[in-house]
């Protein structure tokens, strides 16, 4: 749809401009006119889960890289903030807060939290913060669950100051080595080094119980390393090749979590991608050329932009025999599909123009994630792709709910405009308009600059910062 205008969000009025504009582009998302009475919503409803914990509530906030701890991977004031802002959201859930590596070489940016023993206070008084903040609130946290998000970024690992990205990967990838410069004689990880890896994982999850988490994250997602594992169709060795194979990493950490700390386990994870996209002459996303059929893309039909959920239901089947009982879905990746993963009609600097309505990516997100919770109803099943909505996520994410095409709405970058968004949502209130994201993209643009992670254009903490200034100048010199 390159050159076509993108009709924005803001511009829909009223519930039947927003019908009629999904009407027009033959897309279908559910919606709910007329929201439940206070104290009625099925947002509202707790969720008991098989193990026991009761969550009291359908909203999840998503975990996001904050880009702003220190140079070790210790959280700053503005890590604290950020958390502080999940503790009071009003969402019951958690999920994995953000990104924490379970090592120095696999953090995706120099300031990326570390998990390691010396950093075990500091995680233990994060956390203990989180649940002083929600019971200061809203009088008690005992249906409020938190877990810490555990990753590696593998081929997108930046983990020293000088902002230069050293890779660890586990496979020659036809089209993302060359877009990313990957020197030929770069050499994949052996099969004893991600053993060591599977180590690391198991000790993070052992210090994550120690600091009070109540679950841990083994991130299968956005291209990194535990992602690039599900796709690992031509590695040889006991990694790679079958699927059975492919999942031995995340088996192997659950193993060995279940022998050690016995932590809860879930993933957040990528069901399905595309090949990479890049510019087109007019800036618009188009996707890489491919010779043949594309194998890289997990849960993908091997056309490069189709999609094939077959493994996906054999992984959620491993999923279950494992003992994991949630699993938060997402798709693609931002480092080379950005409209898959968070669907936004302003790019980041260094993305593309969306090559399709944003609310057709939104759509899609919502329609695998049925898929996956009609055929695995035993499974908590956690949704991504809200954000775009902005006025409209009230009125989707009750019908998605009612409808049990997802057990819980994720909100991701529309909490750092707007933190106190499911409270307000749940308490009947008439959303603030100048607190909703619109997409603009400045709290990815930051960080692909080196800089922090905030919502510049929409939060006054974020927007007096020199930083402001500098993403904004950055943007401005981008378009020229």
């Amino acid at each position: 749809m390159a050159n076509k205008k993108i009709t924005r969000v803001a511009q829909l009025k009223t519930a039947n401009d927003f019908l009629n504009h999904l009407s027009e582009l033959k897309t279908d998302i559910p919606f709910k006119e007329n929201l439940s009475e206070l104290g009625q919503s099925s947002l509202g409803q707790d969720y008991k889960l098989k193990s026991g914990k009761t969550i009291g509530n359908r909203f999840c906030i998503l975990p996001m890289e904050g880009w702003d701890g220190t140079n070790d991977g210790l959280p700053s004031e503005h890590t604290k903030r950020r958390w502080h802002h999940f503790a009071i959201s009003g969402a019951k859930l958690l999920w994995g807060c953000e990104a924490v590596a379970v090592r120095h070489d696999g953090r995706a940016n120099p300031n990326q939290l570390l998990m390691k023993e010396s950093h075990l206070p500091v995680f233990k008084n994060l956390y203990s913060q989180l649940i002083t903040d929600h019971q200061e609130k809203f009088g008690n946290a005992d249906d409020l669950m938190v877990g810490l998000q555990l990753t590696h970024s593998g081929r997108f690992s930046v983990p020293n100051e000088k902002g230069e990205r050293e890779p660890k990967t586990l496979y020659k990838h036809s089209v993302l080595d060359t877009k990313f410069n990957l020197s030929k004689d770069h050499c994949t990880m052996t099969d004893d080094e991600i053993d060591e890896l599977v180590a690391d994982f198991i000790k993070a999850a052992s210090l994550a119980k120690e600091a009070g988490f109540d679950f841990v994250d083994i991130k299968h997602c956005h291209g990194y390393l535990g992602h690039e594992f599900l796709s690992a169709r031509n590695r040889t060795g006991k990694y790679g090749g079958s699927l059975e194979n492919r999942l031995r990493f995340l088996r192997s950490i659950v193993e060995g979590i279940n022998a050690t700390s016995g932590i809860a386990v879930g993933v957040r994870l990528s069901a399905f991608d595309f090949v990479p996209y890049k510019k087109d002459e007019t800036n618009y996303g188009i996707p890489s050329e491919i010779n043949g059929s594309y194998m890289e893309a997990f849960g993908g039909d091997q056309t490069g932009t189709g999609i094939d959920l077959s493994e996906v239901y054999e992984v959620l089947q491993s999923f279950e025999d494992m003992g994991i009982e949630m699993v938060c879905i997402t798709a693609g990746s931002p480092y080379y599909n950005p409209h898959l993963t968070r669907p936004a009609i302003f790019p980041p600097s260094d993305g593309y123009l969306p090559p399709e309505d944003p609310l057709v990516g939104v759509a899609r997100h919502i329609d695998v994630t049925q898929k996956l919770k009609s055929r695995f109803p035993n499974l908590a099943i956690i949704g991504s792709g809200y954000s775009y909505l902005q006025e409209w996520l009230p009125n989707v994410g009750e019908a998605v709910v009612d409808k049990s095409m997802a057990d819980f709405v994720g909100i991701g970058r529309m909490v750092l405009s707007y933190p106190n968004l499911p409270e307000d949502i749940l308490n009947g209130k008439t959303l603030e308009r100048g607190k909703i994201c619109r997409t603009f993209s400045d709290c990815t643009t930051g960080p692909r600059i080196g800089l922090l992670s905030g919502c510049f254009p929409l939060d006054a903490y974020y927007k007096k910062m020199p930083e402001a200034t500098a993403v904004k100048t950055y943007k401005k010199e981008a378009r020229l």
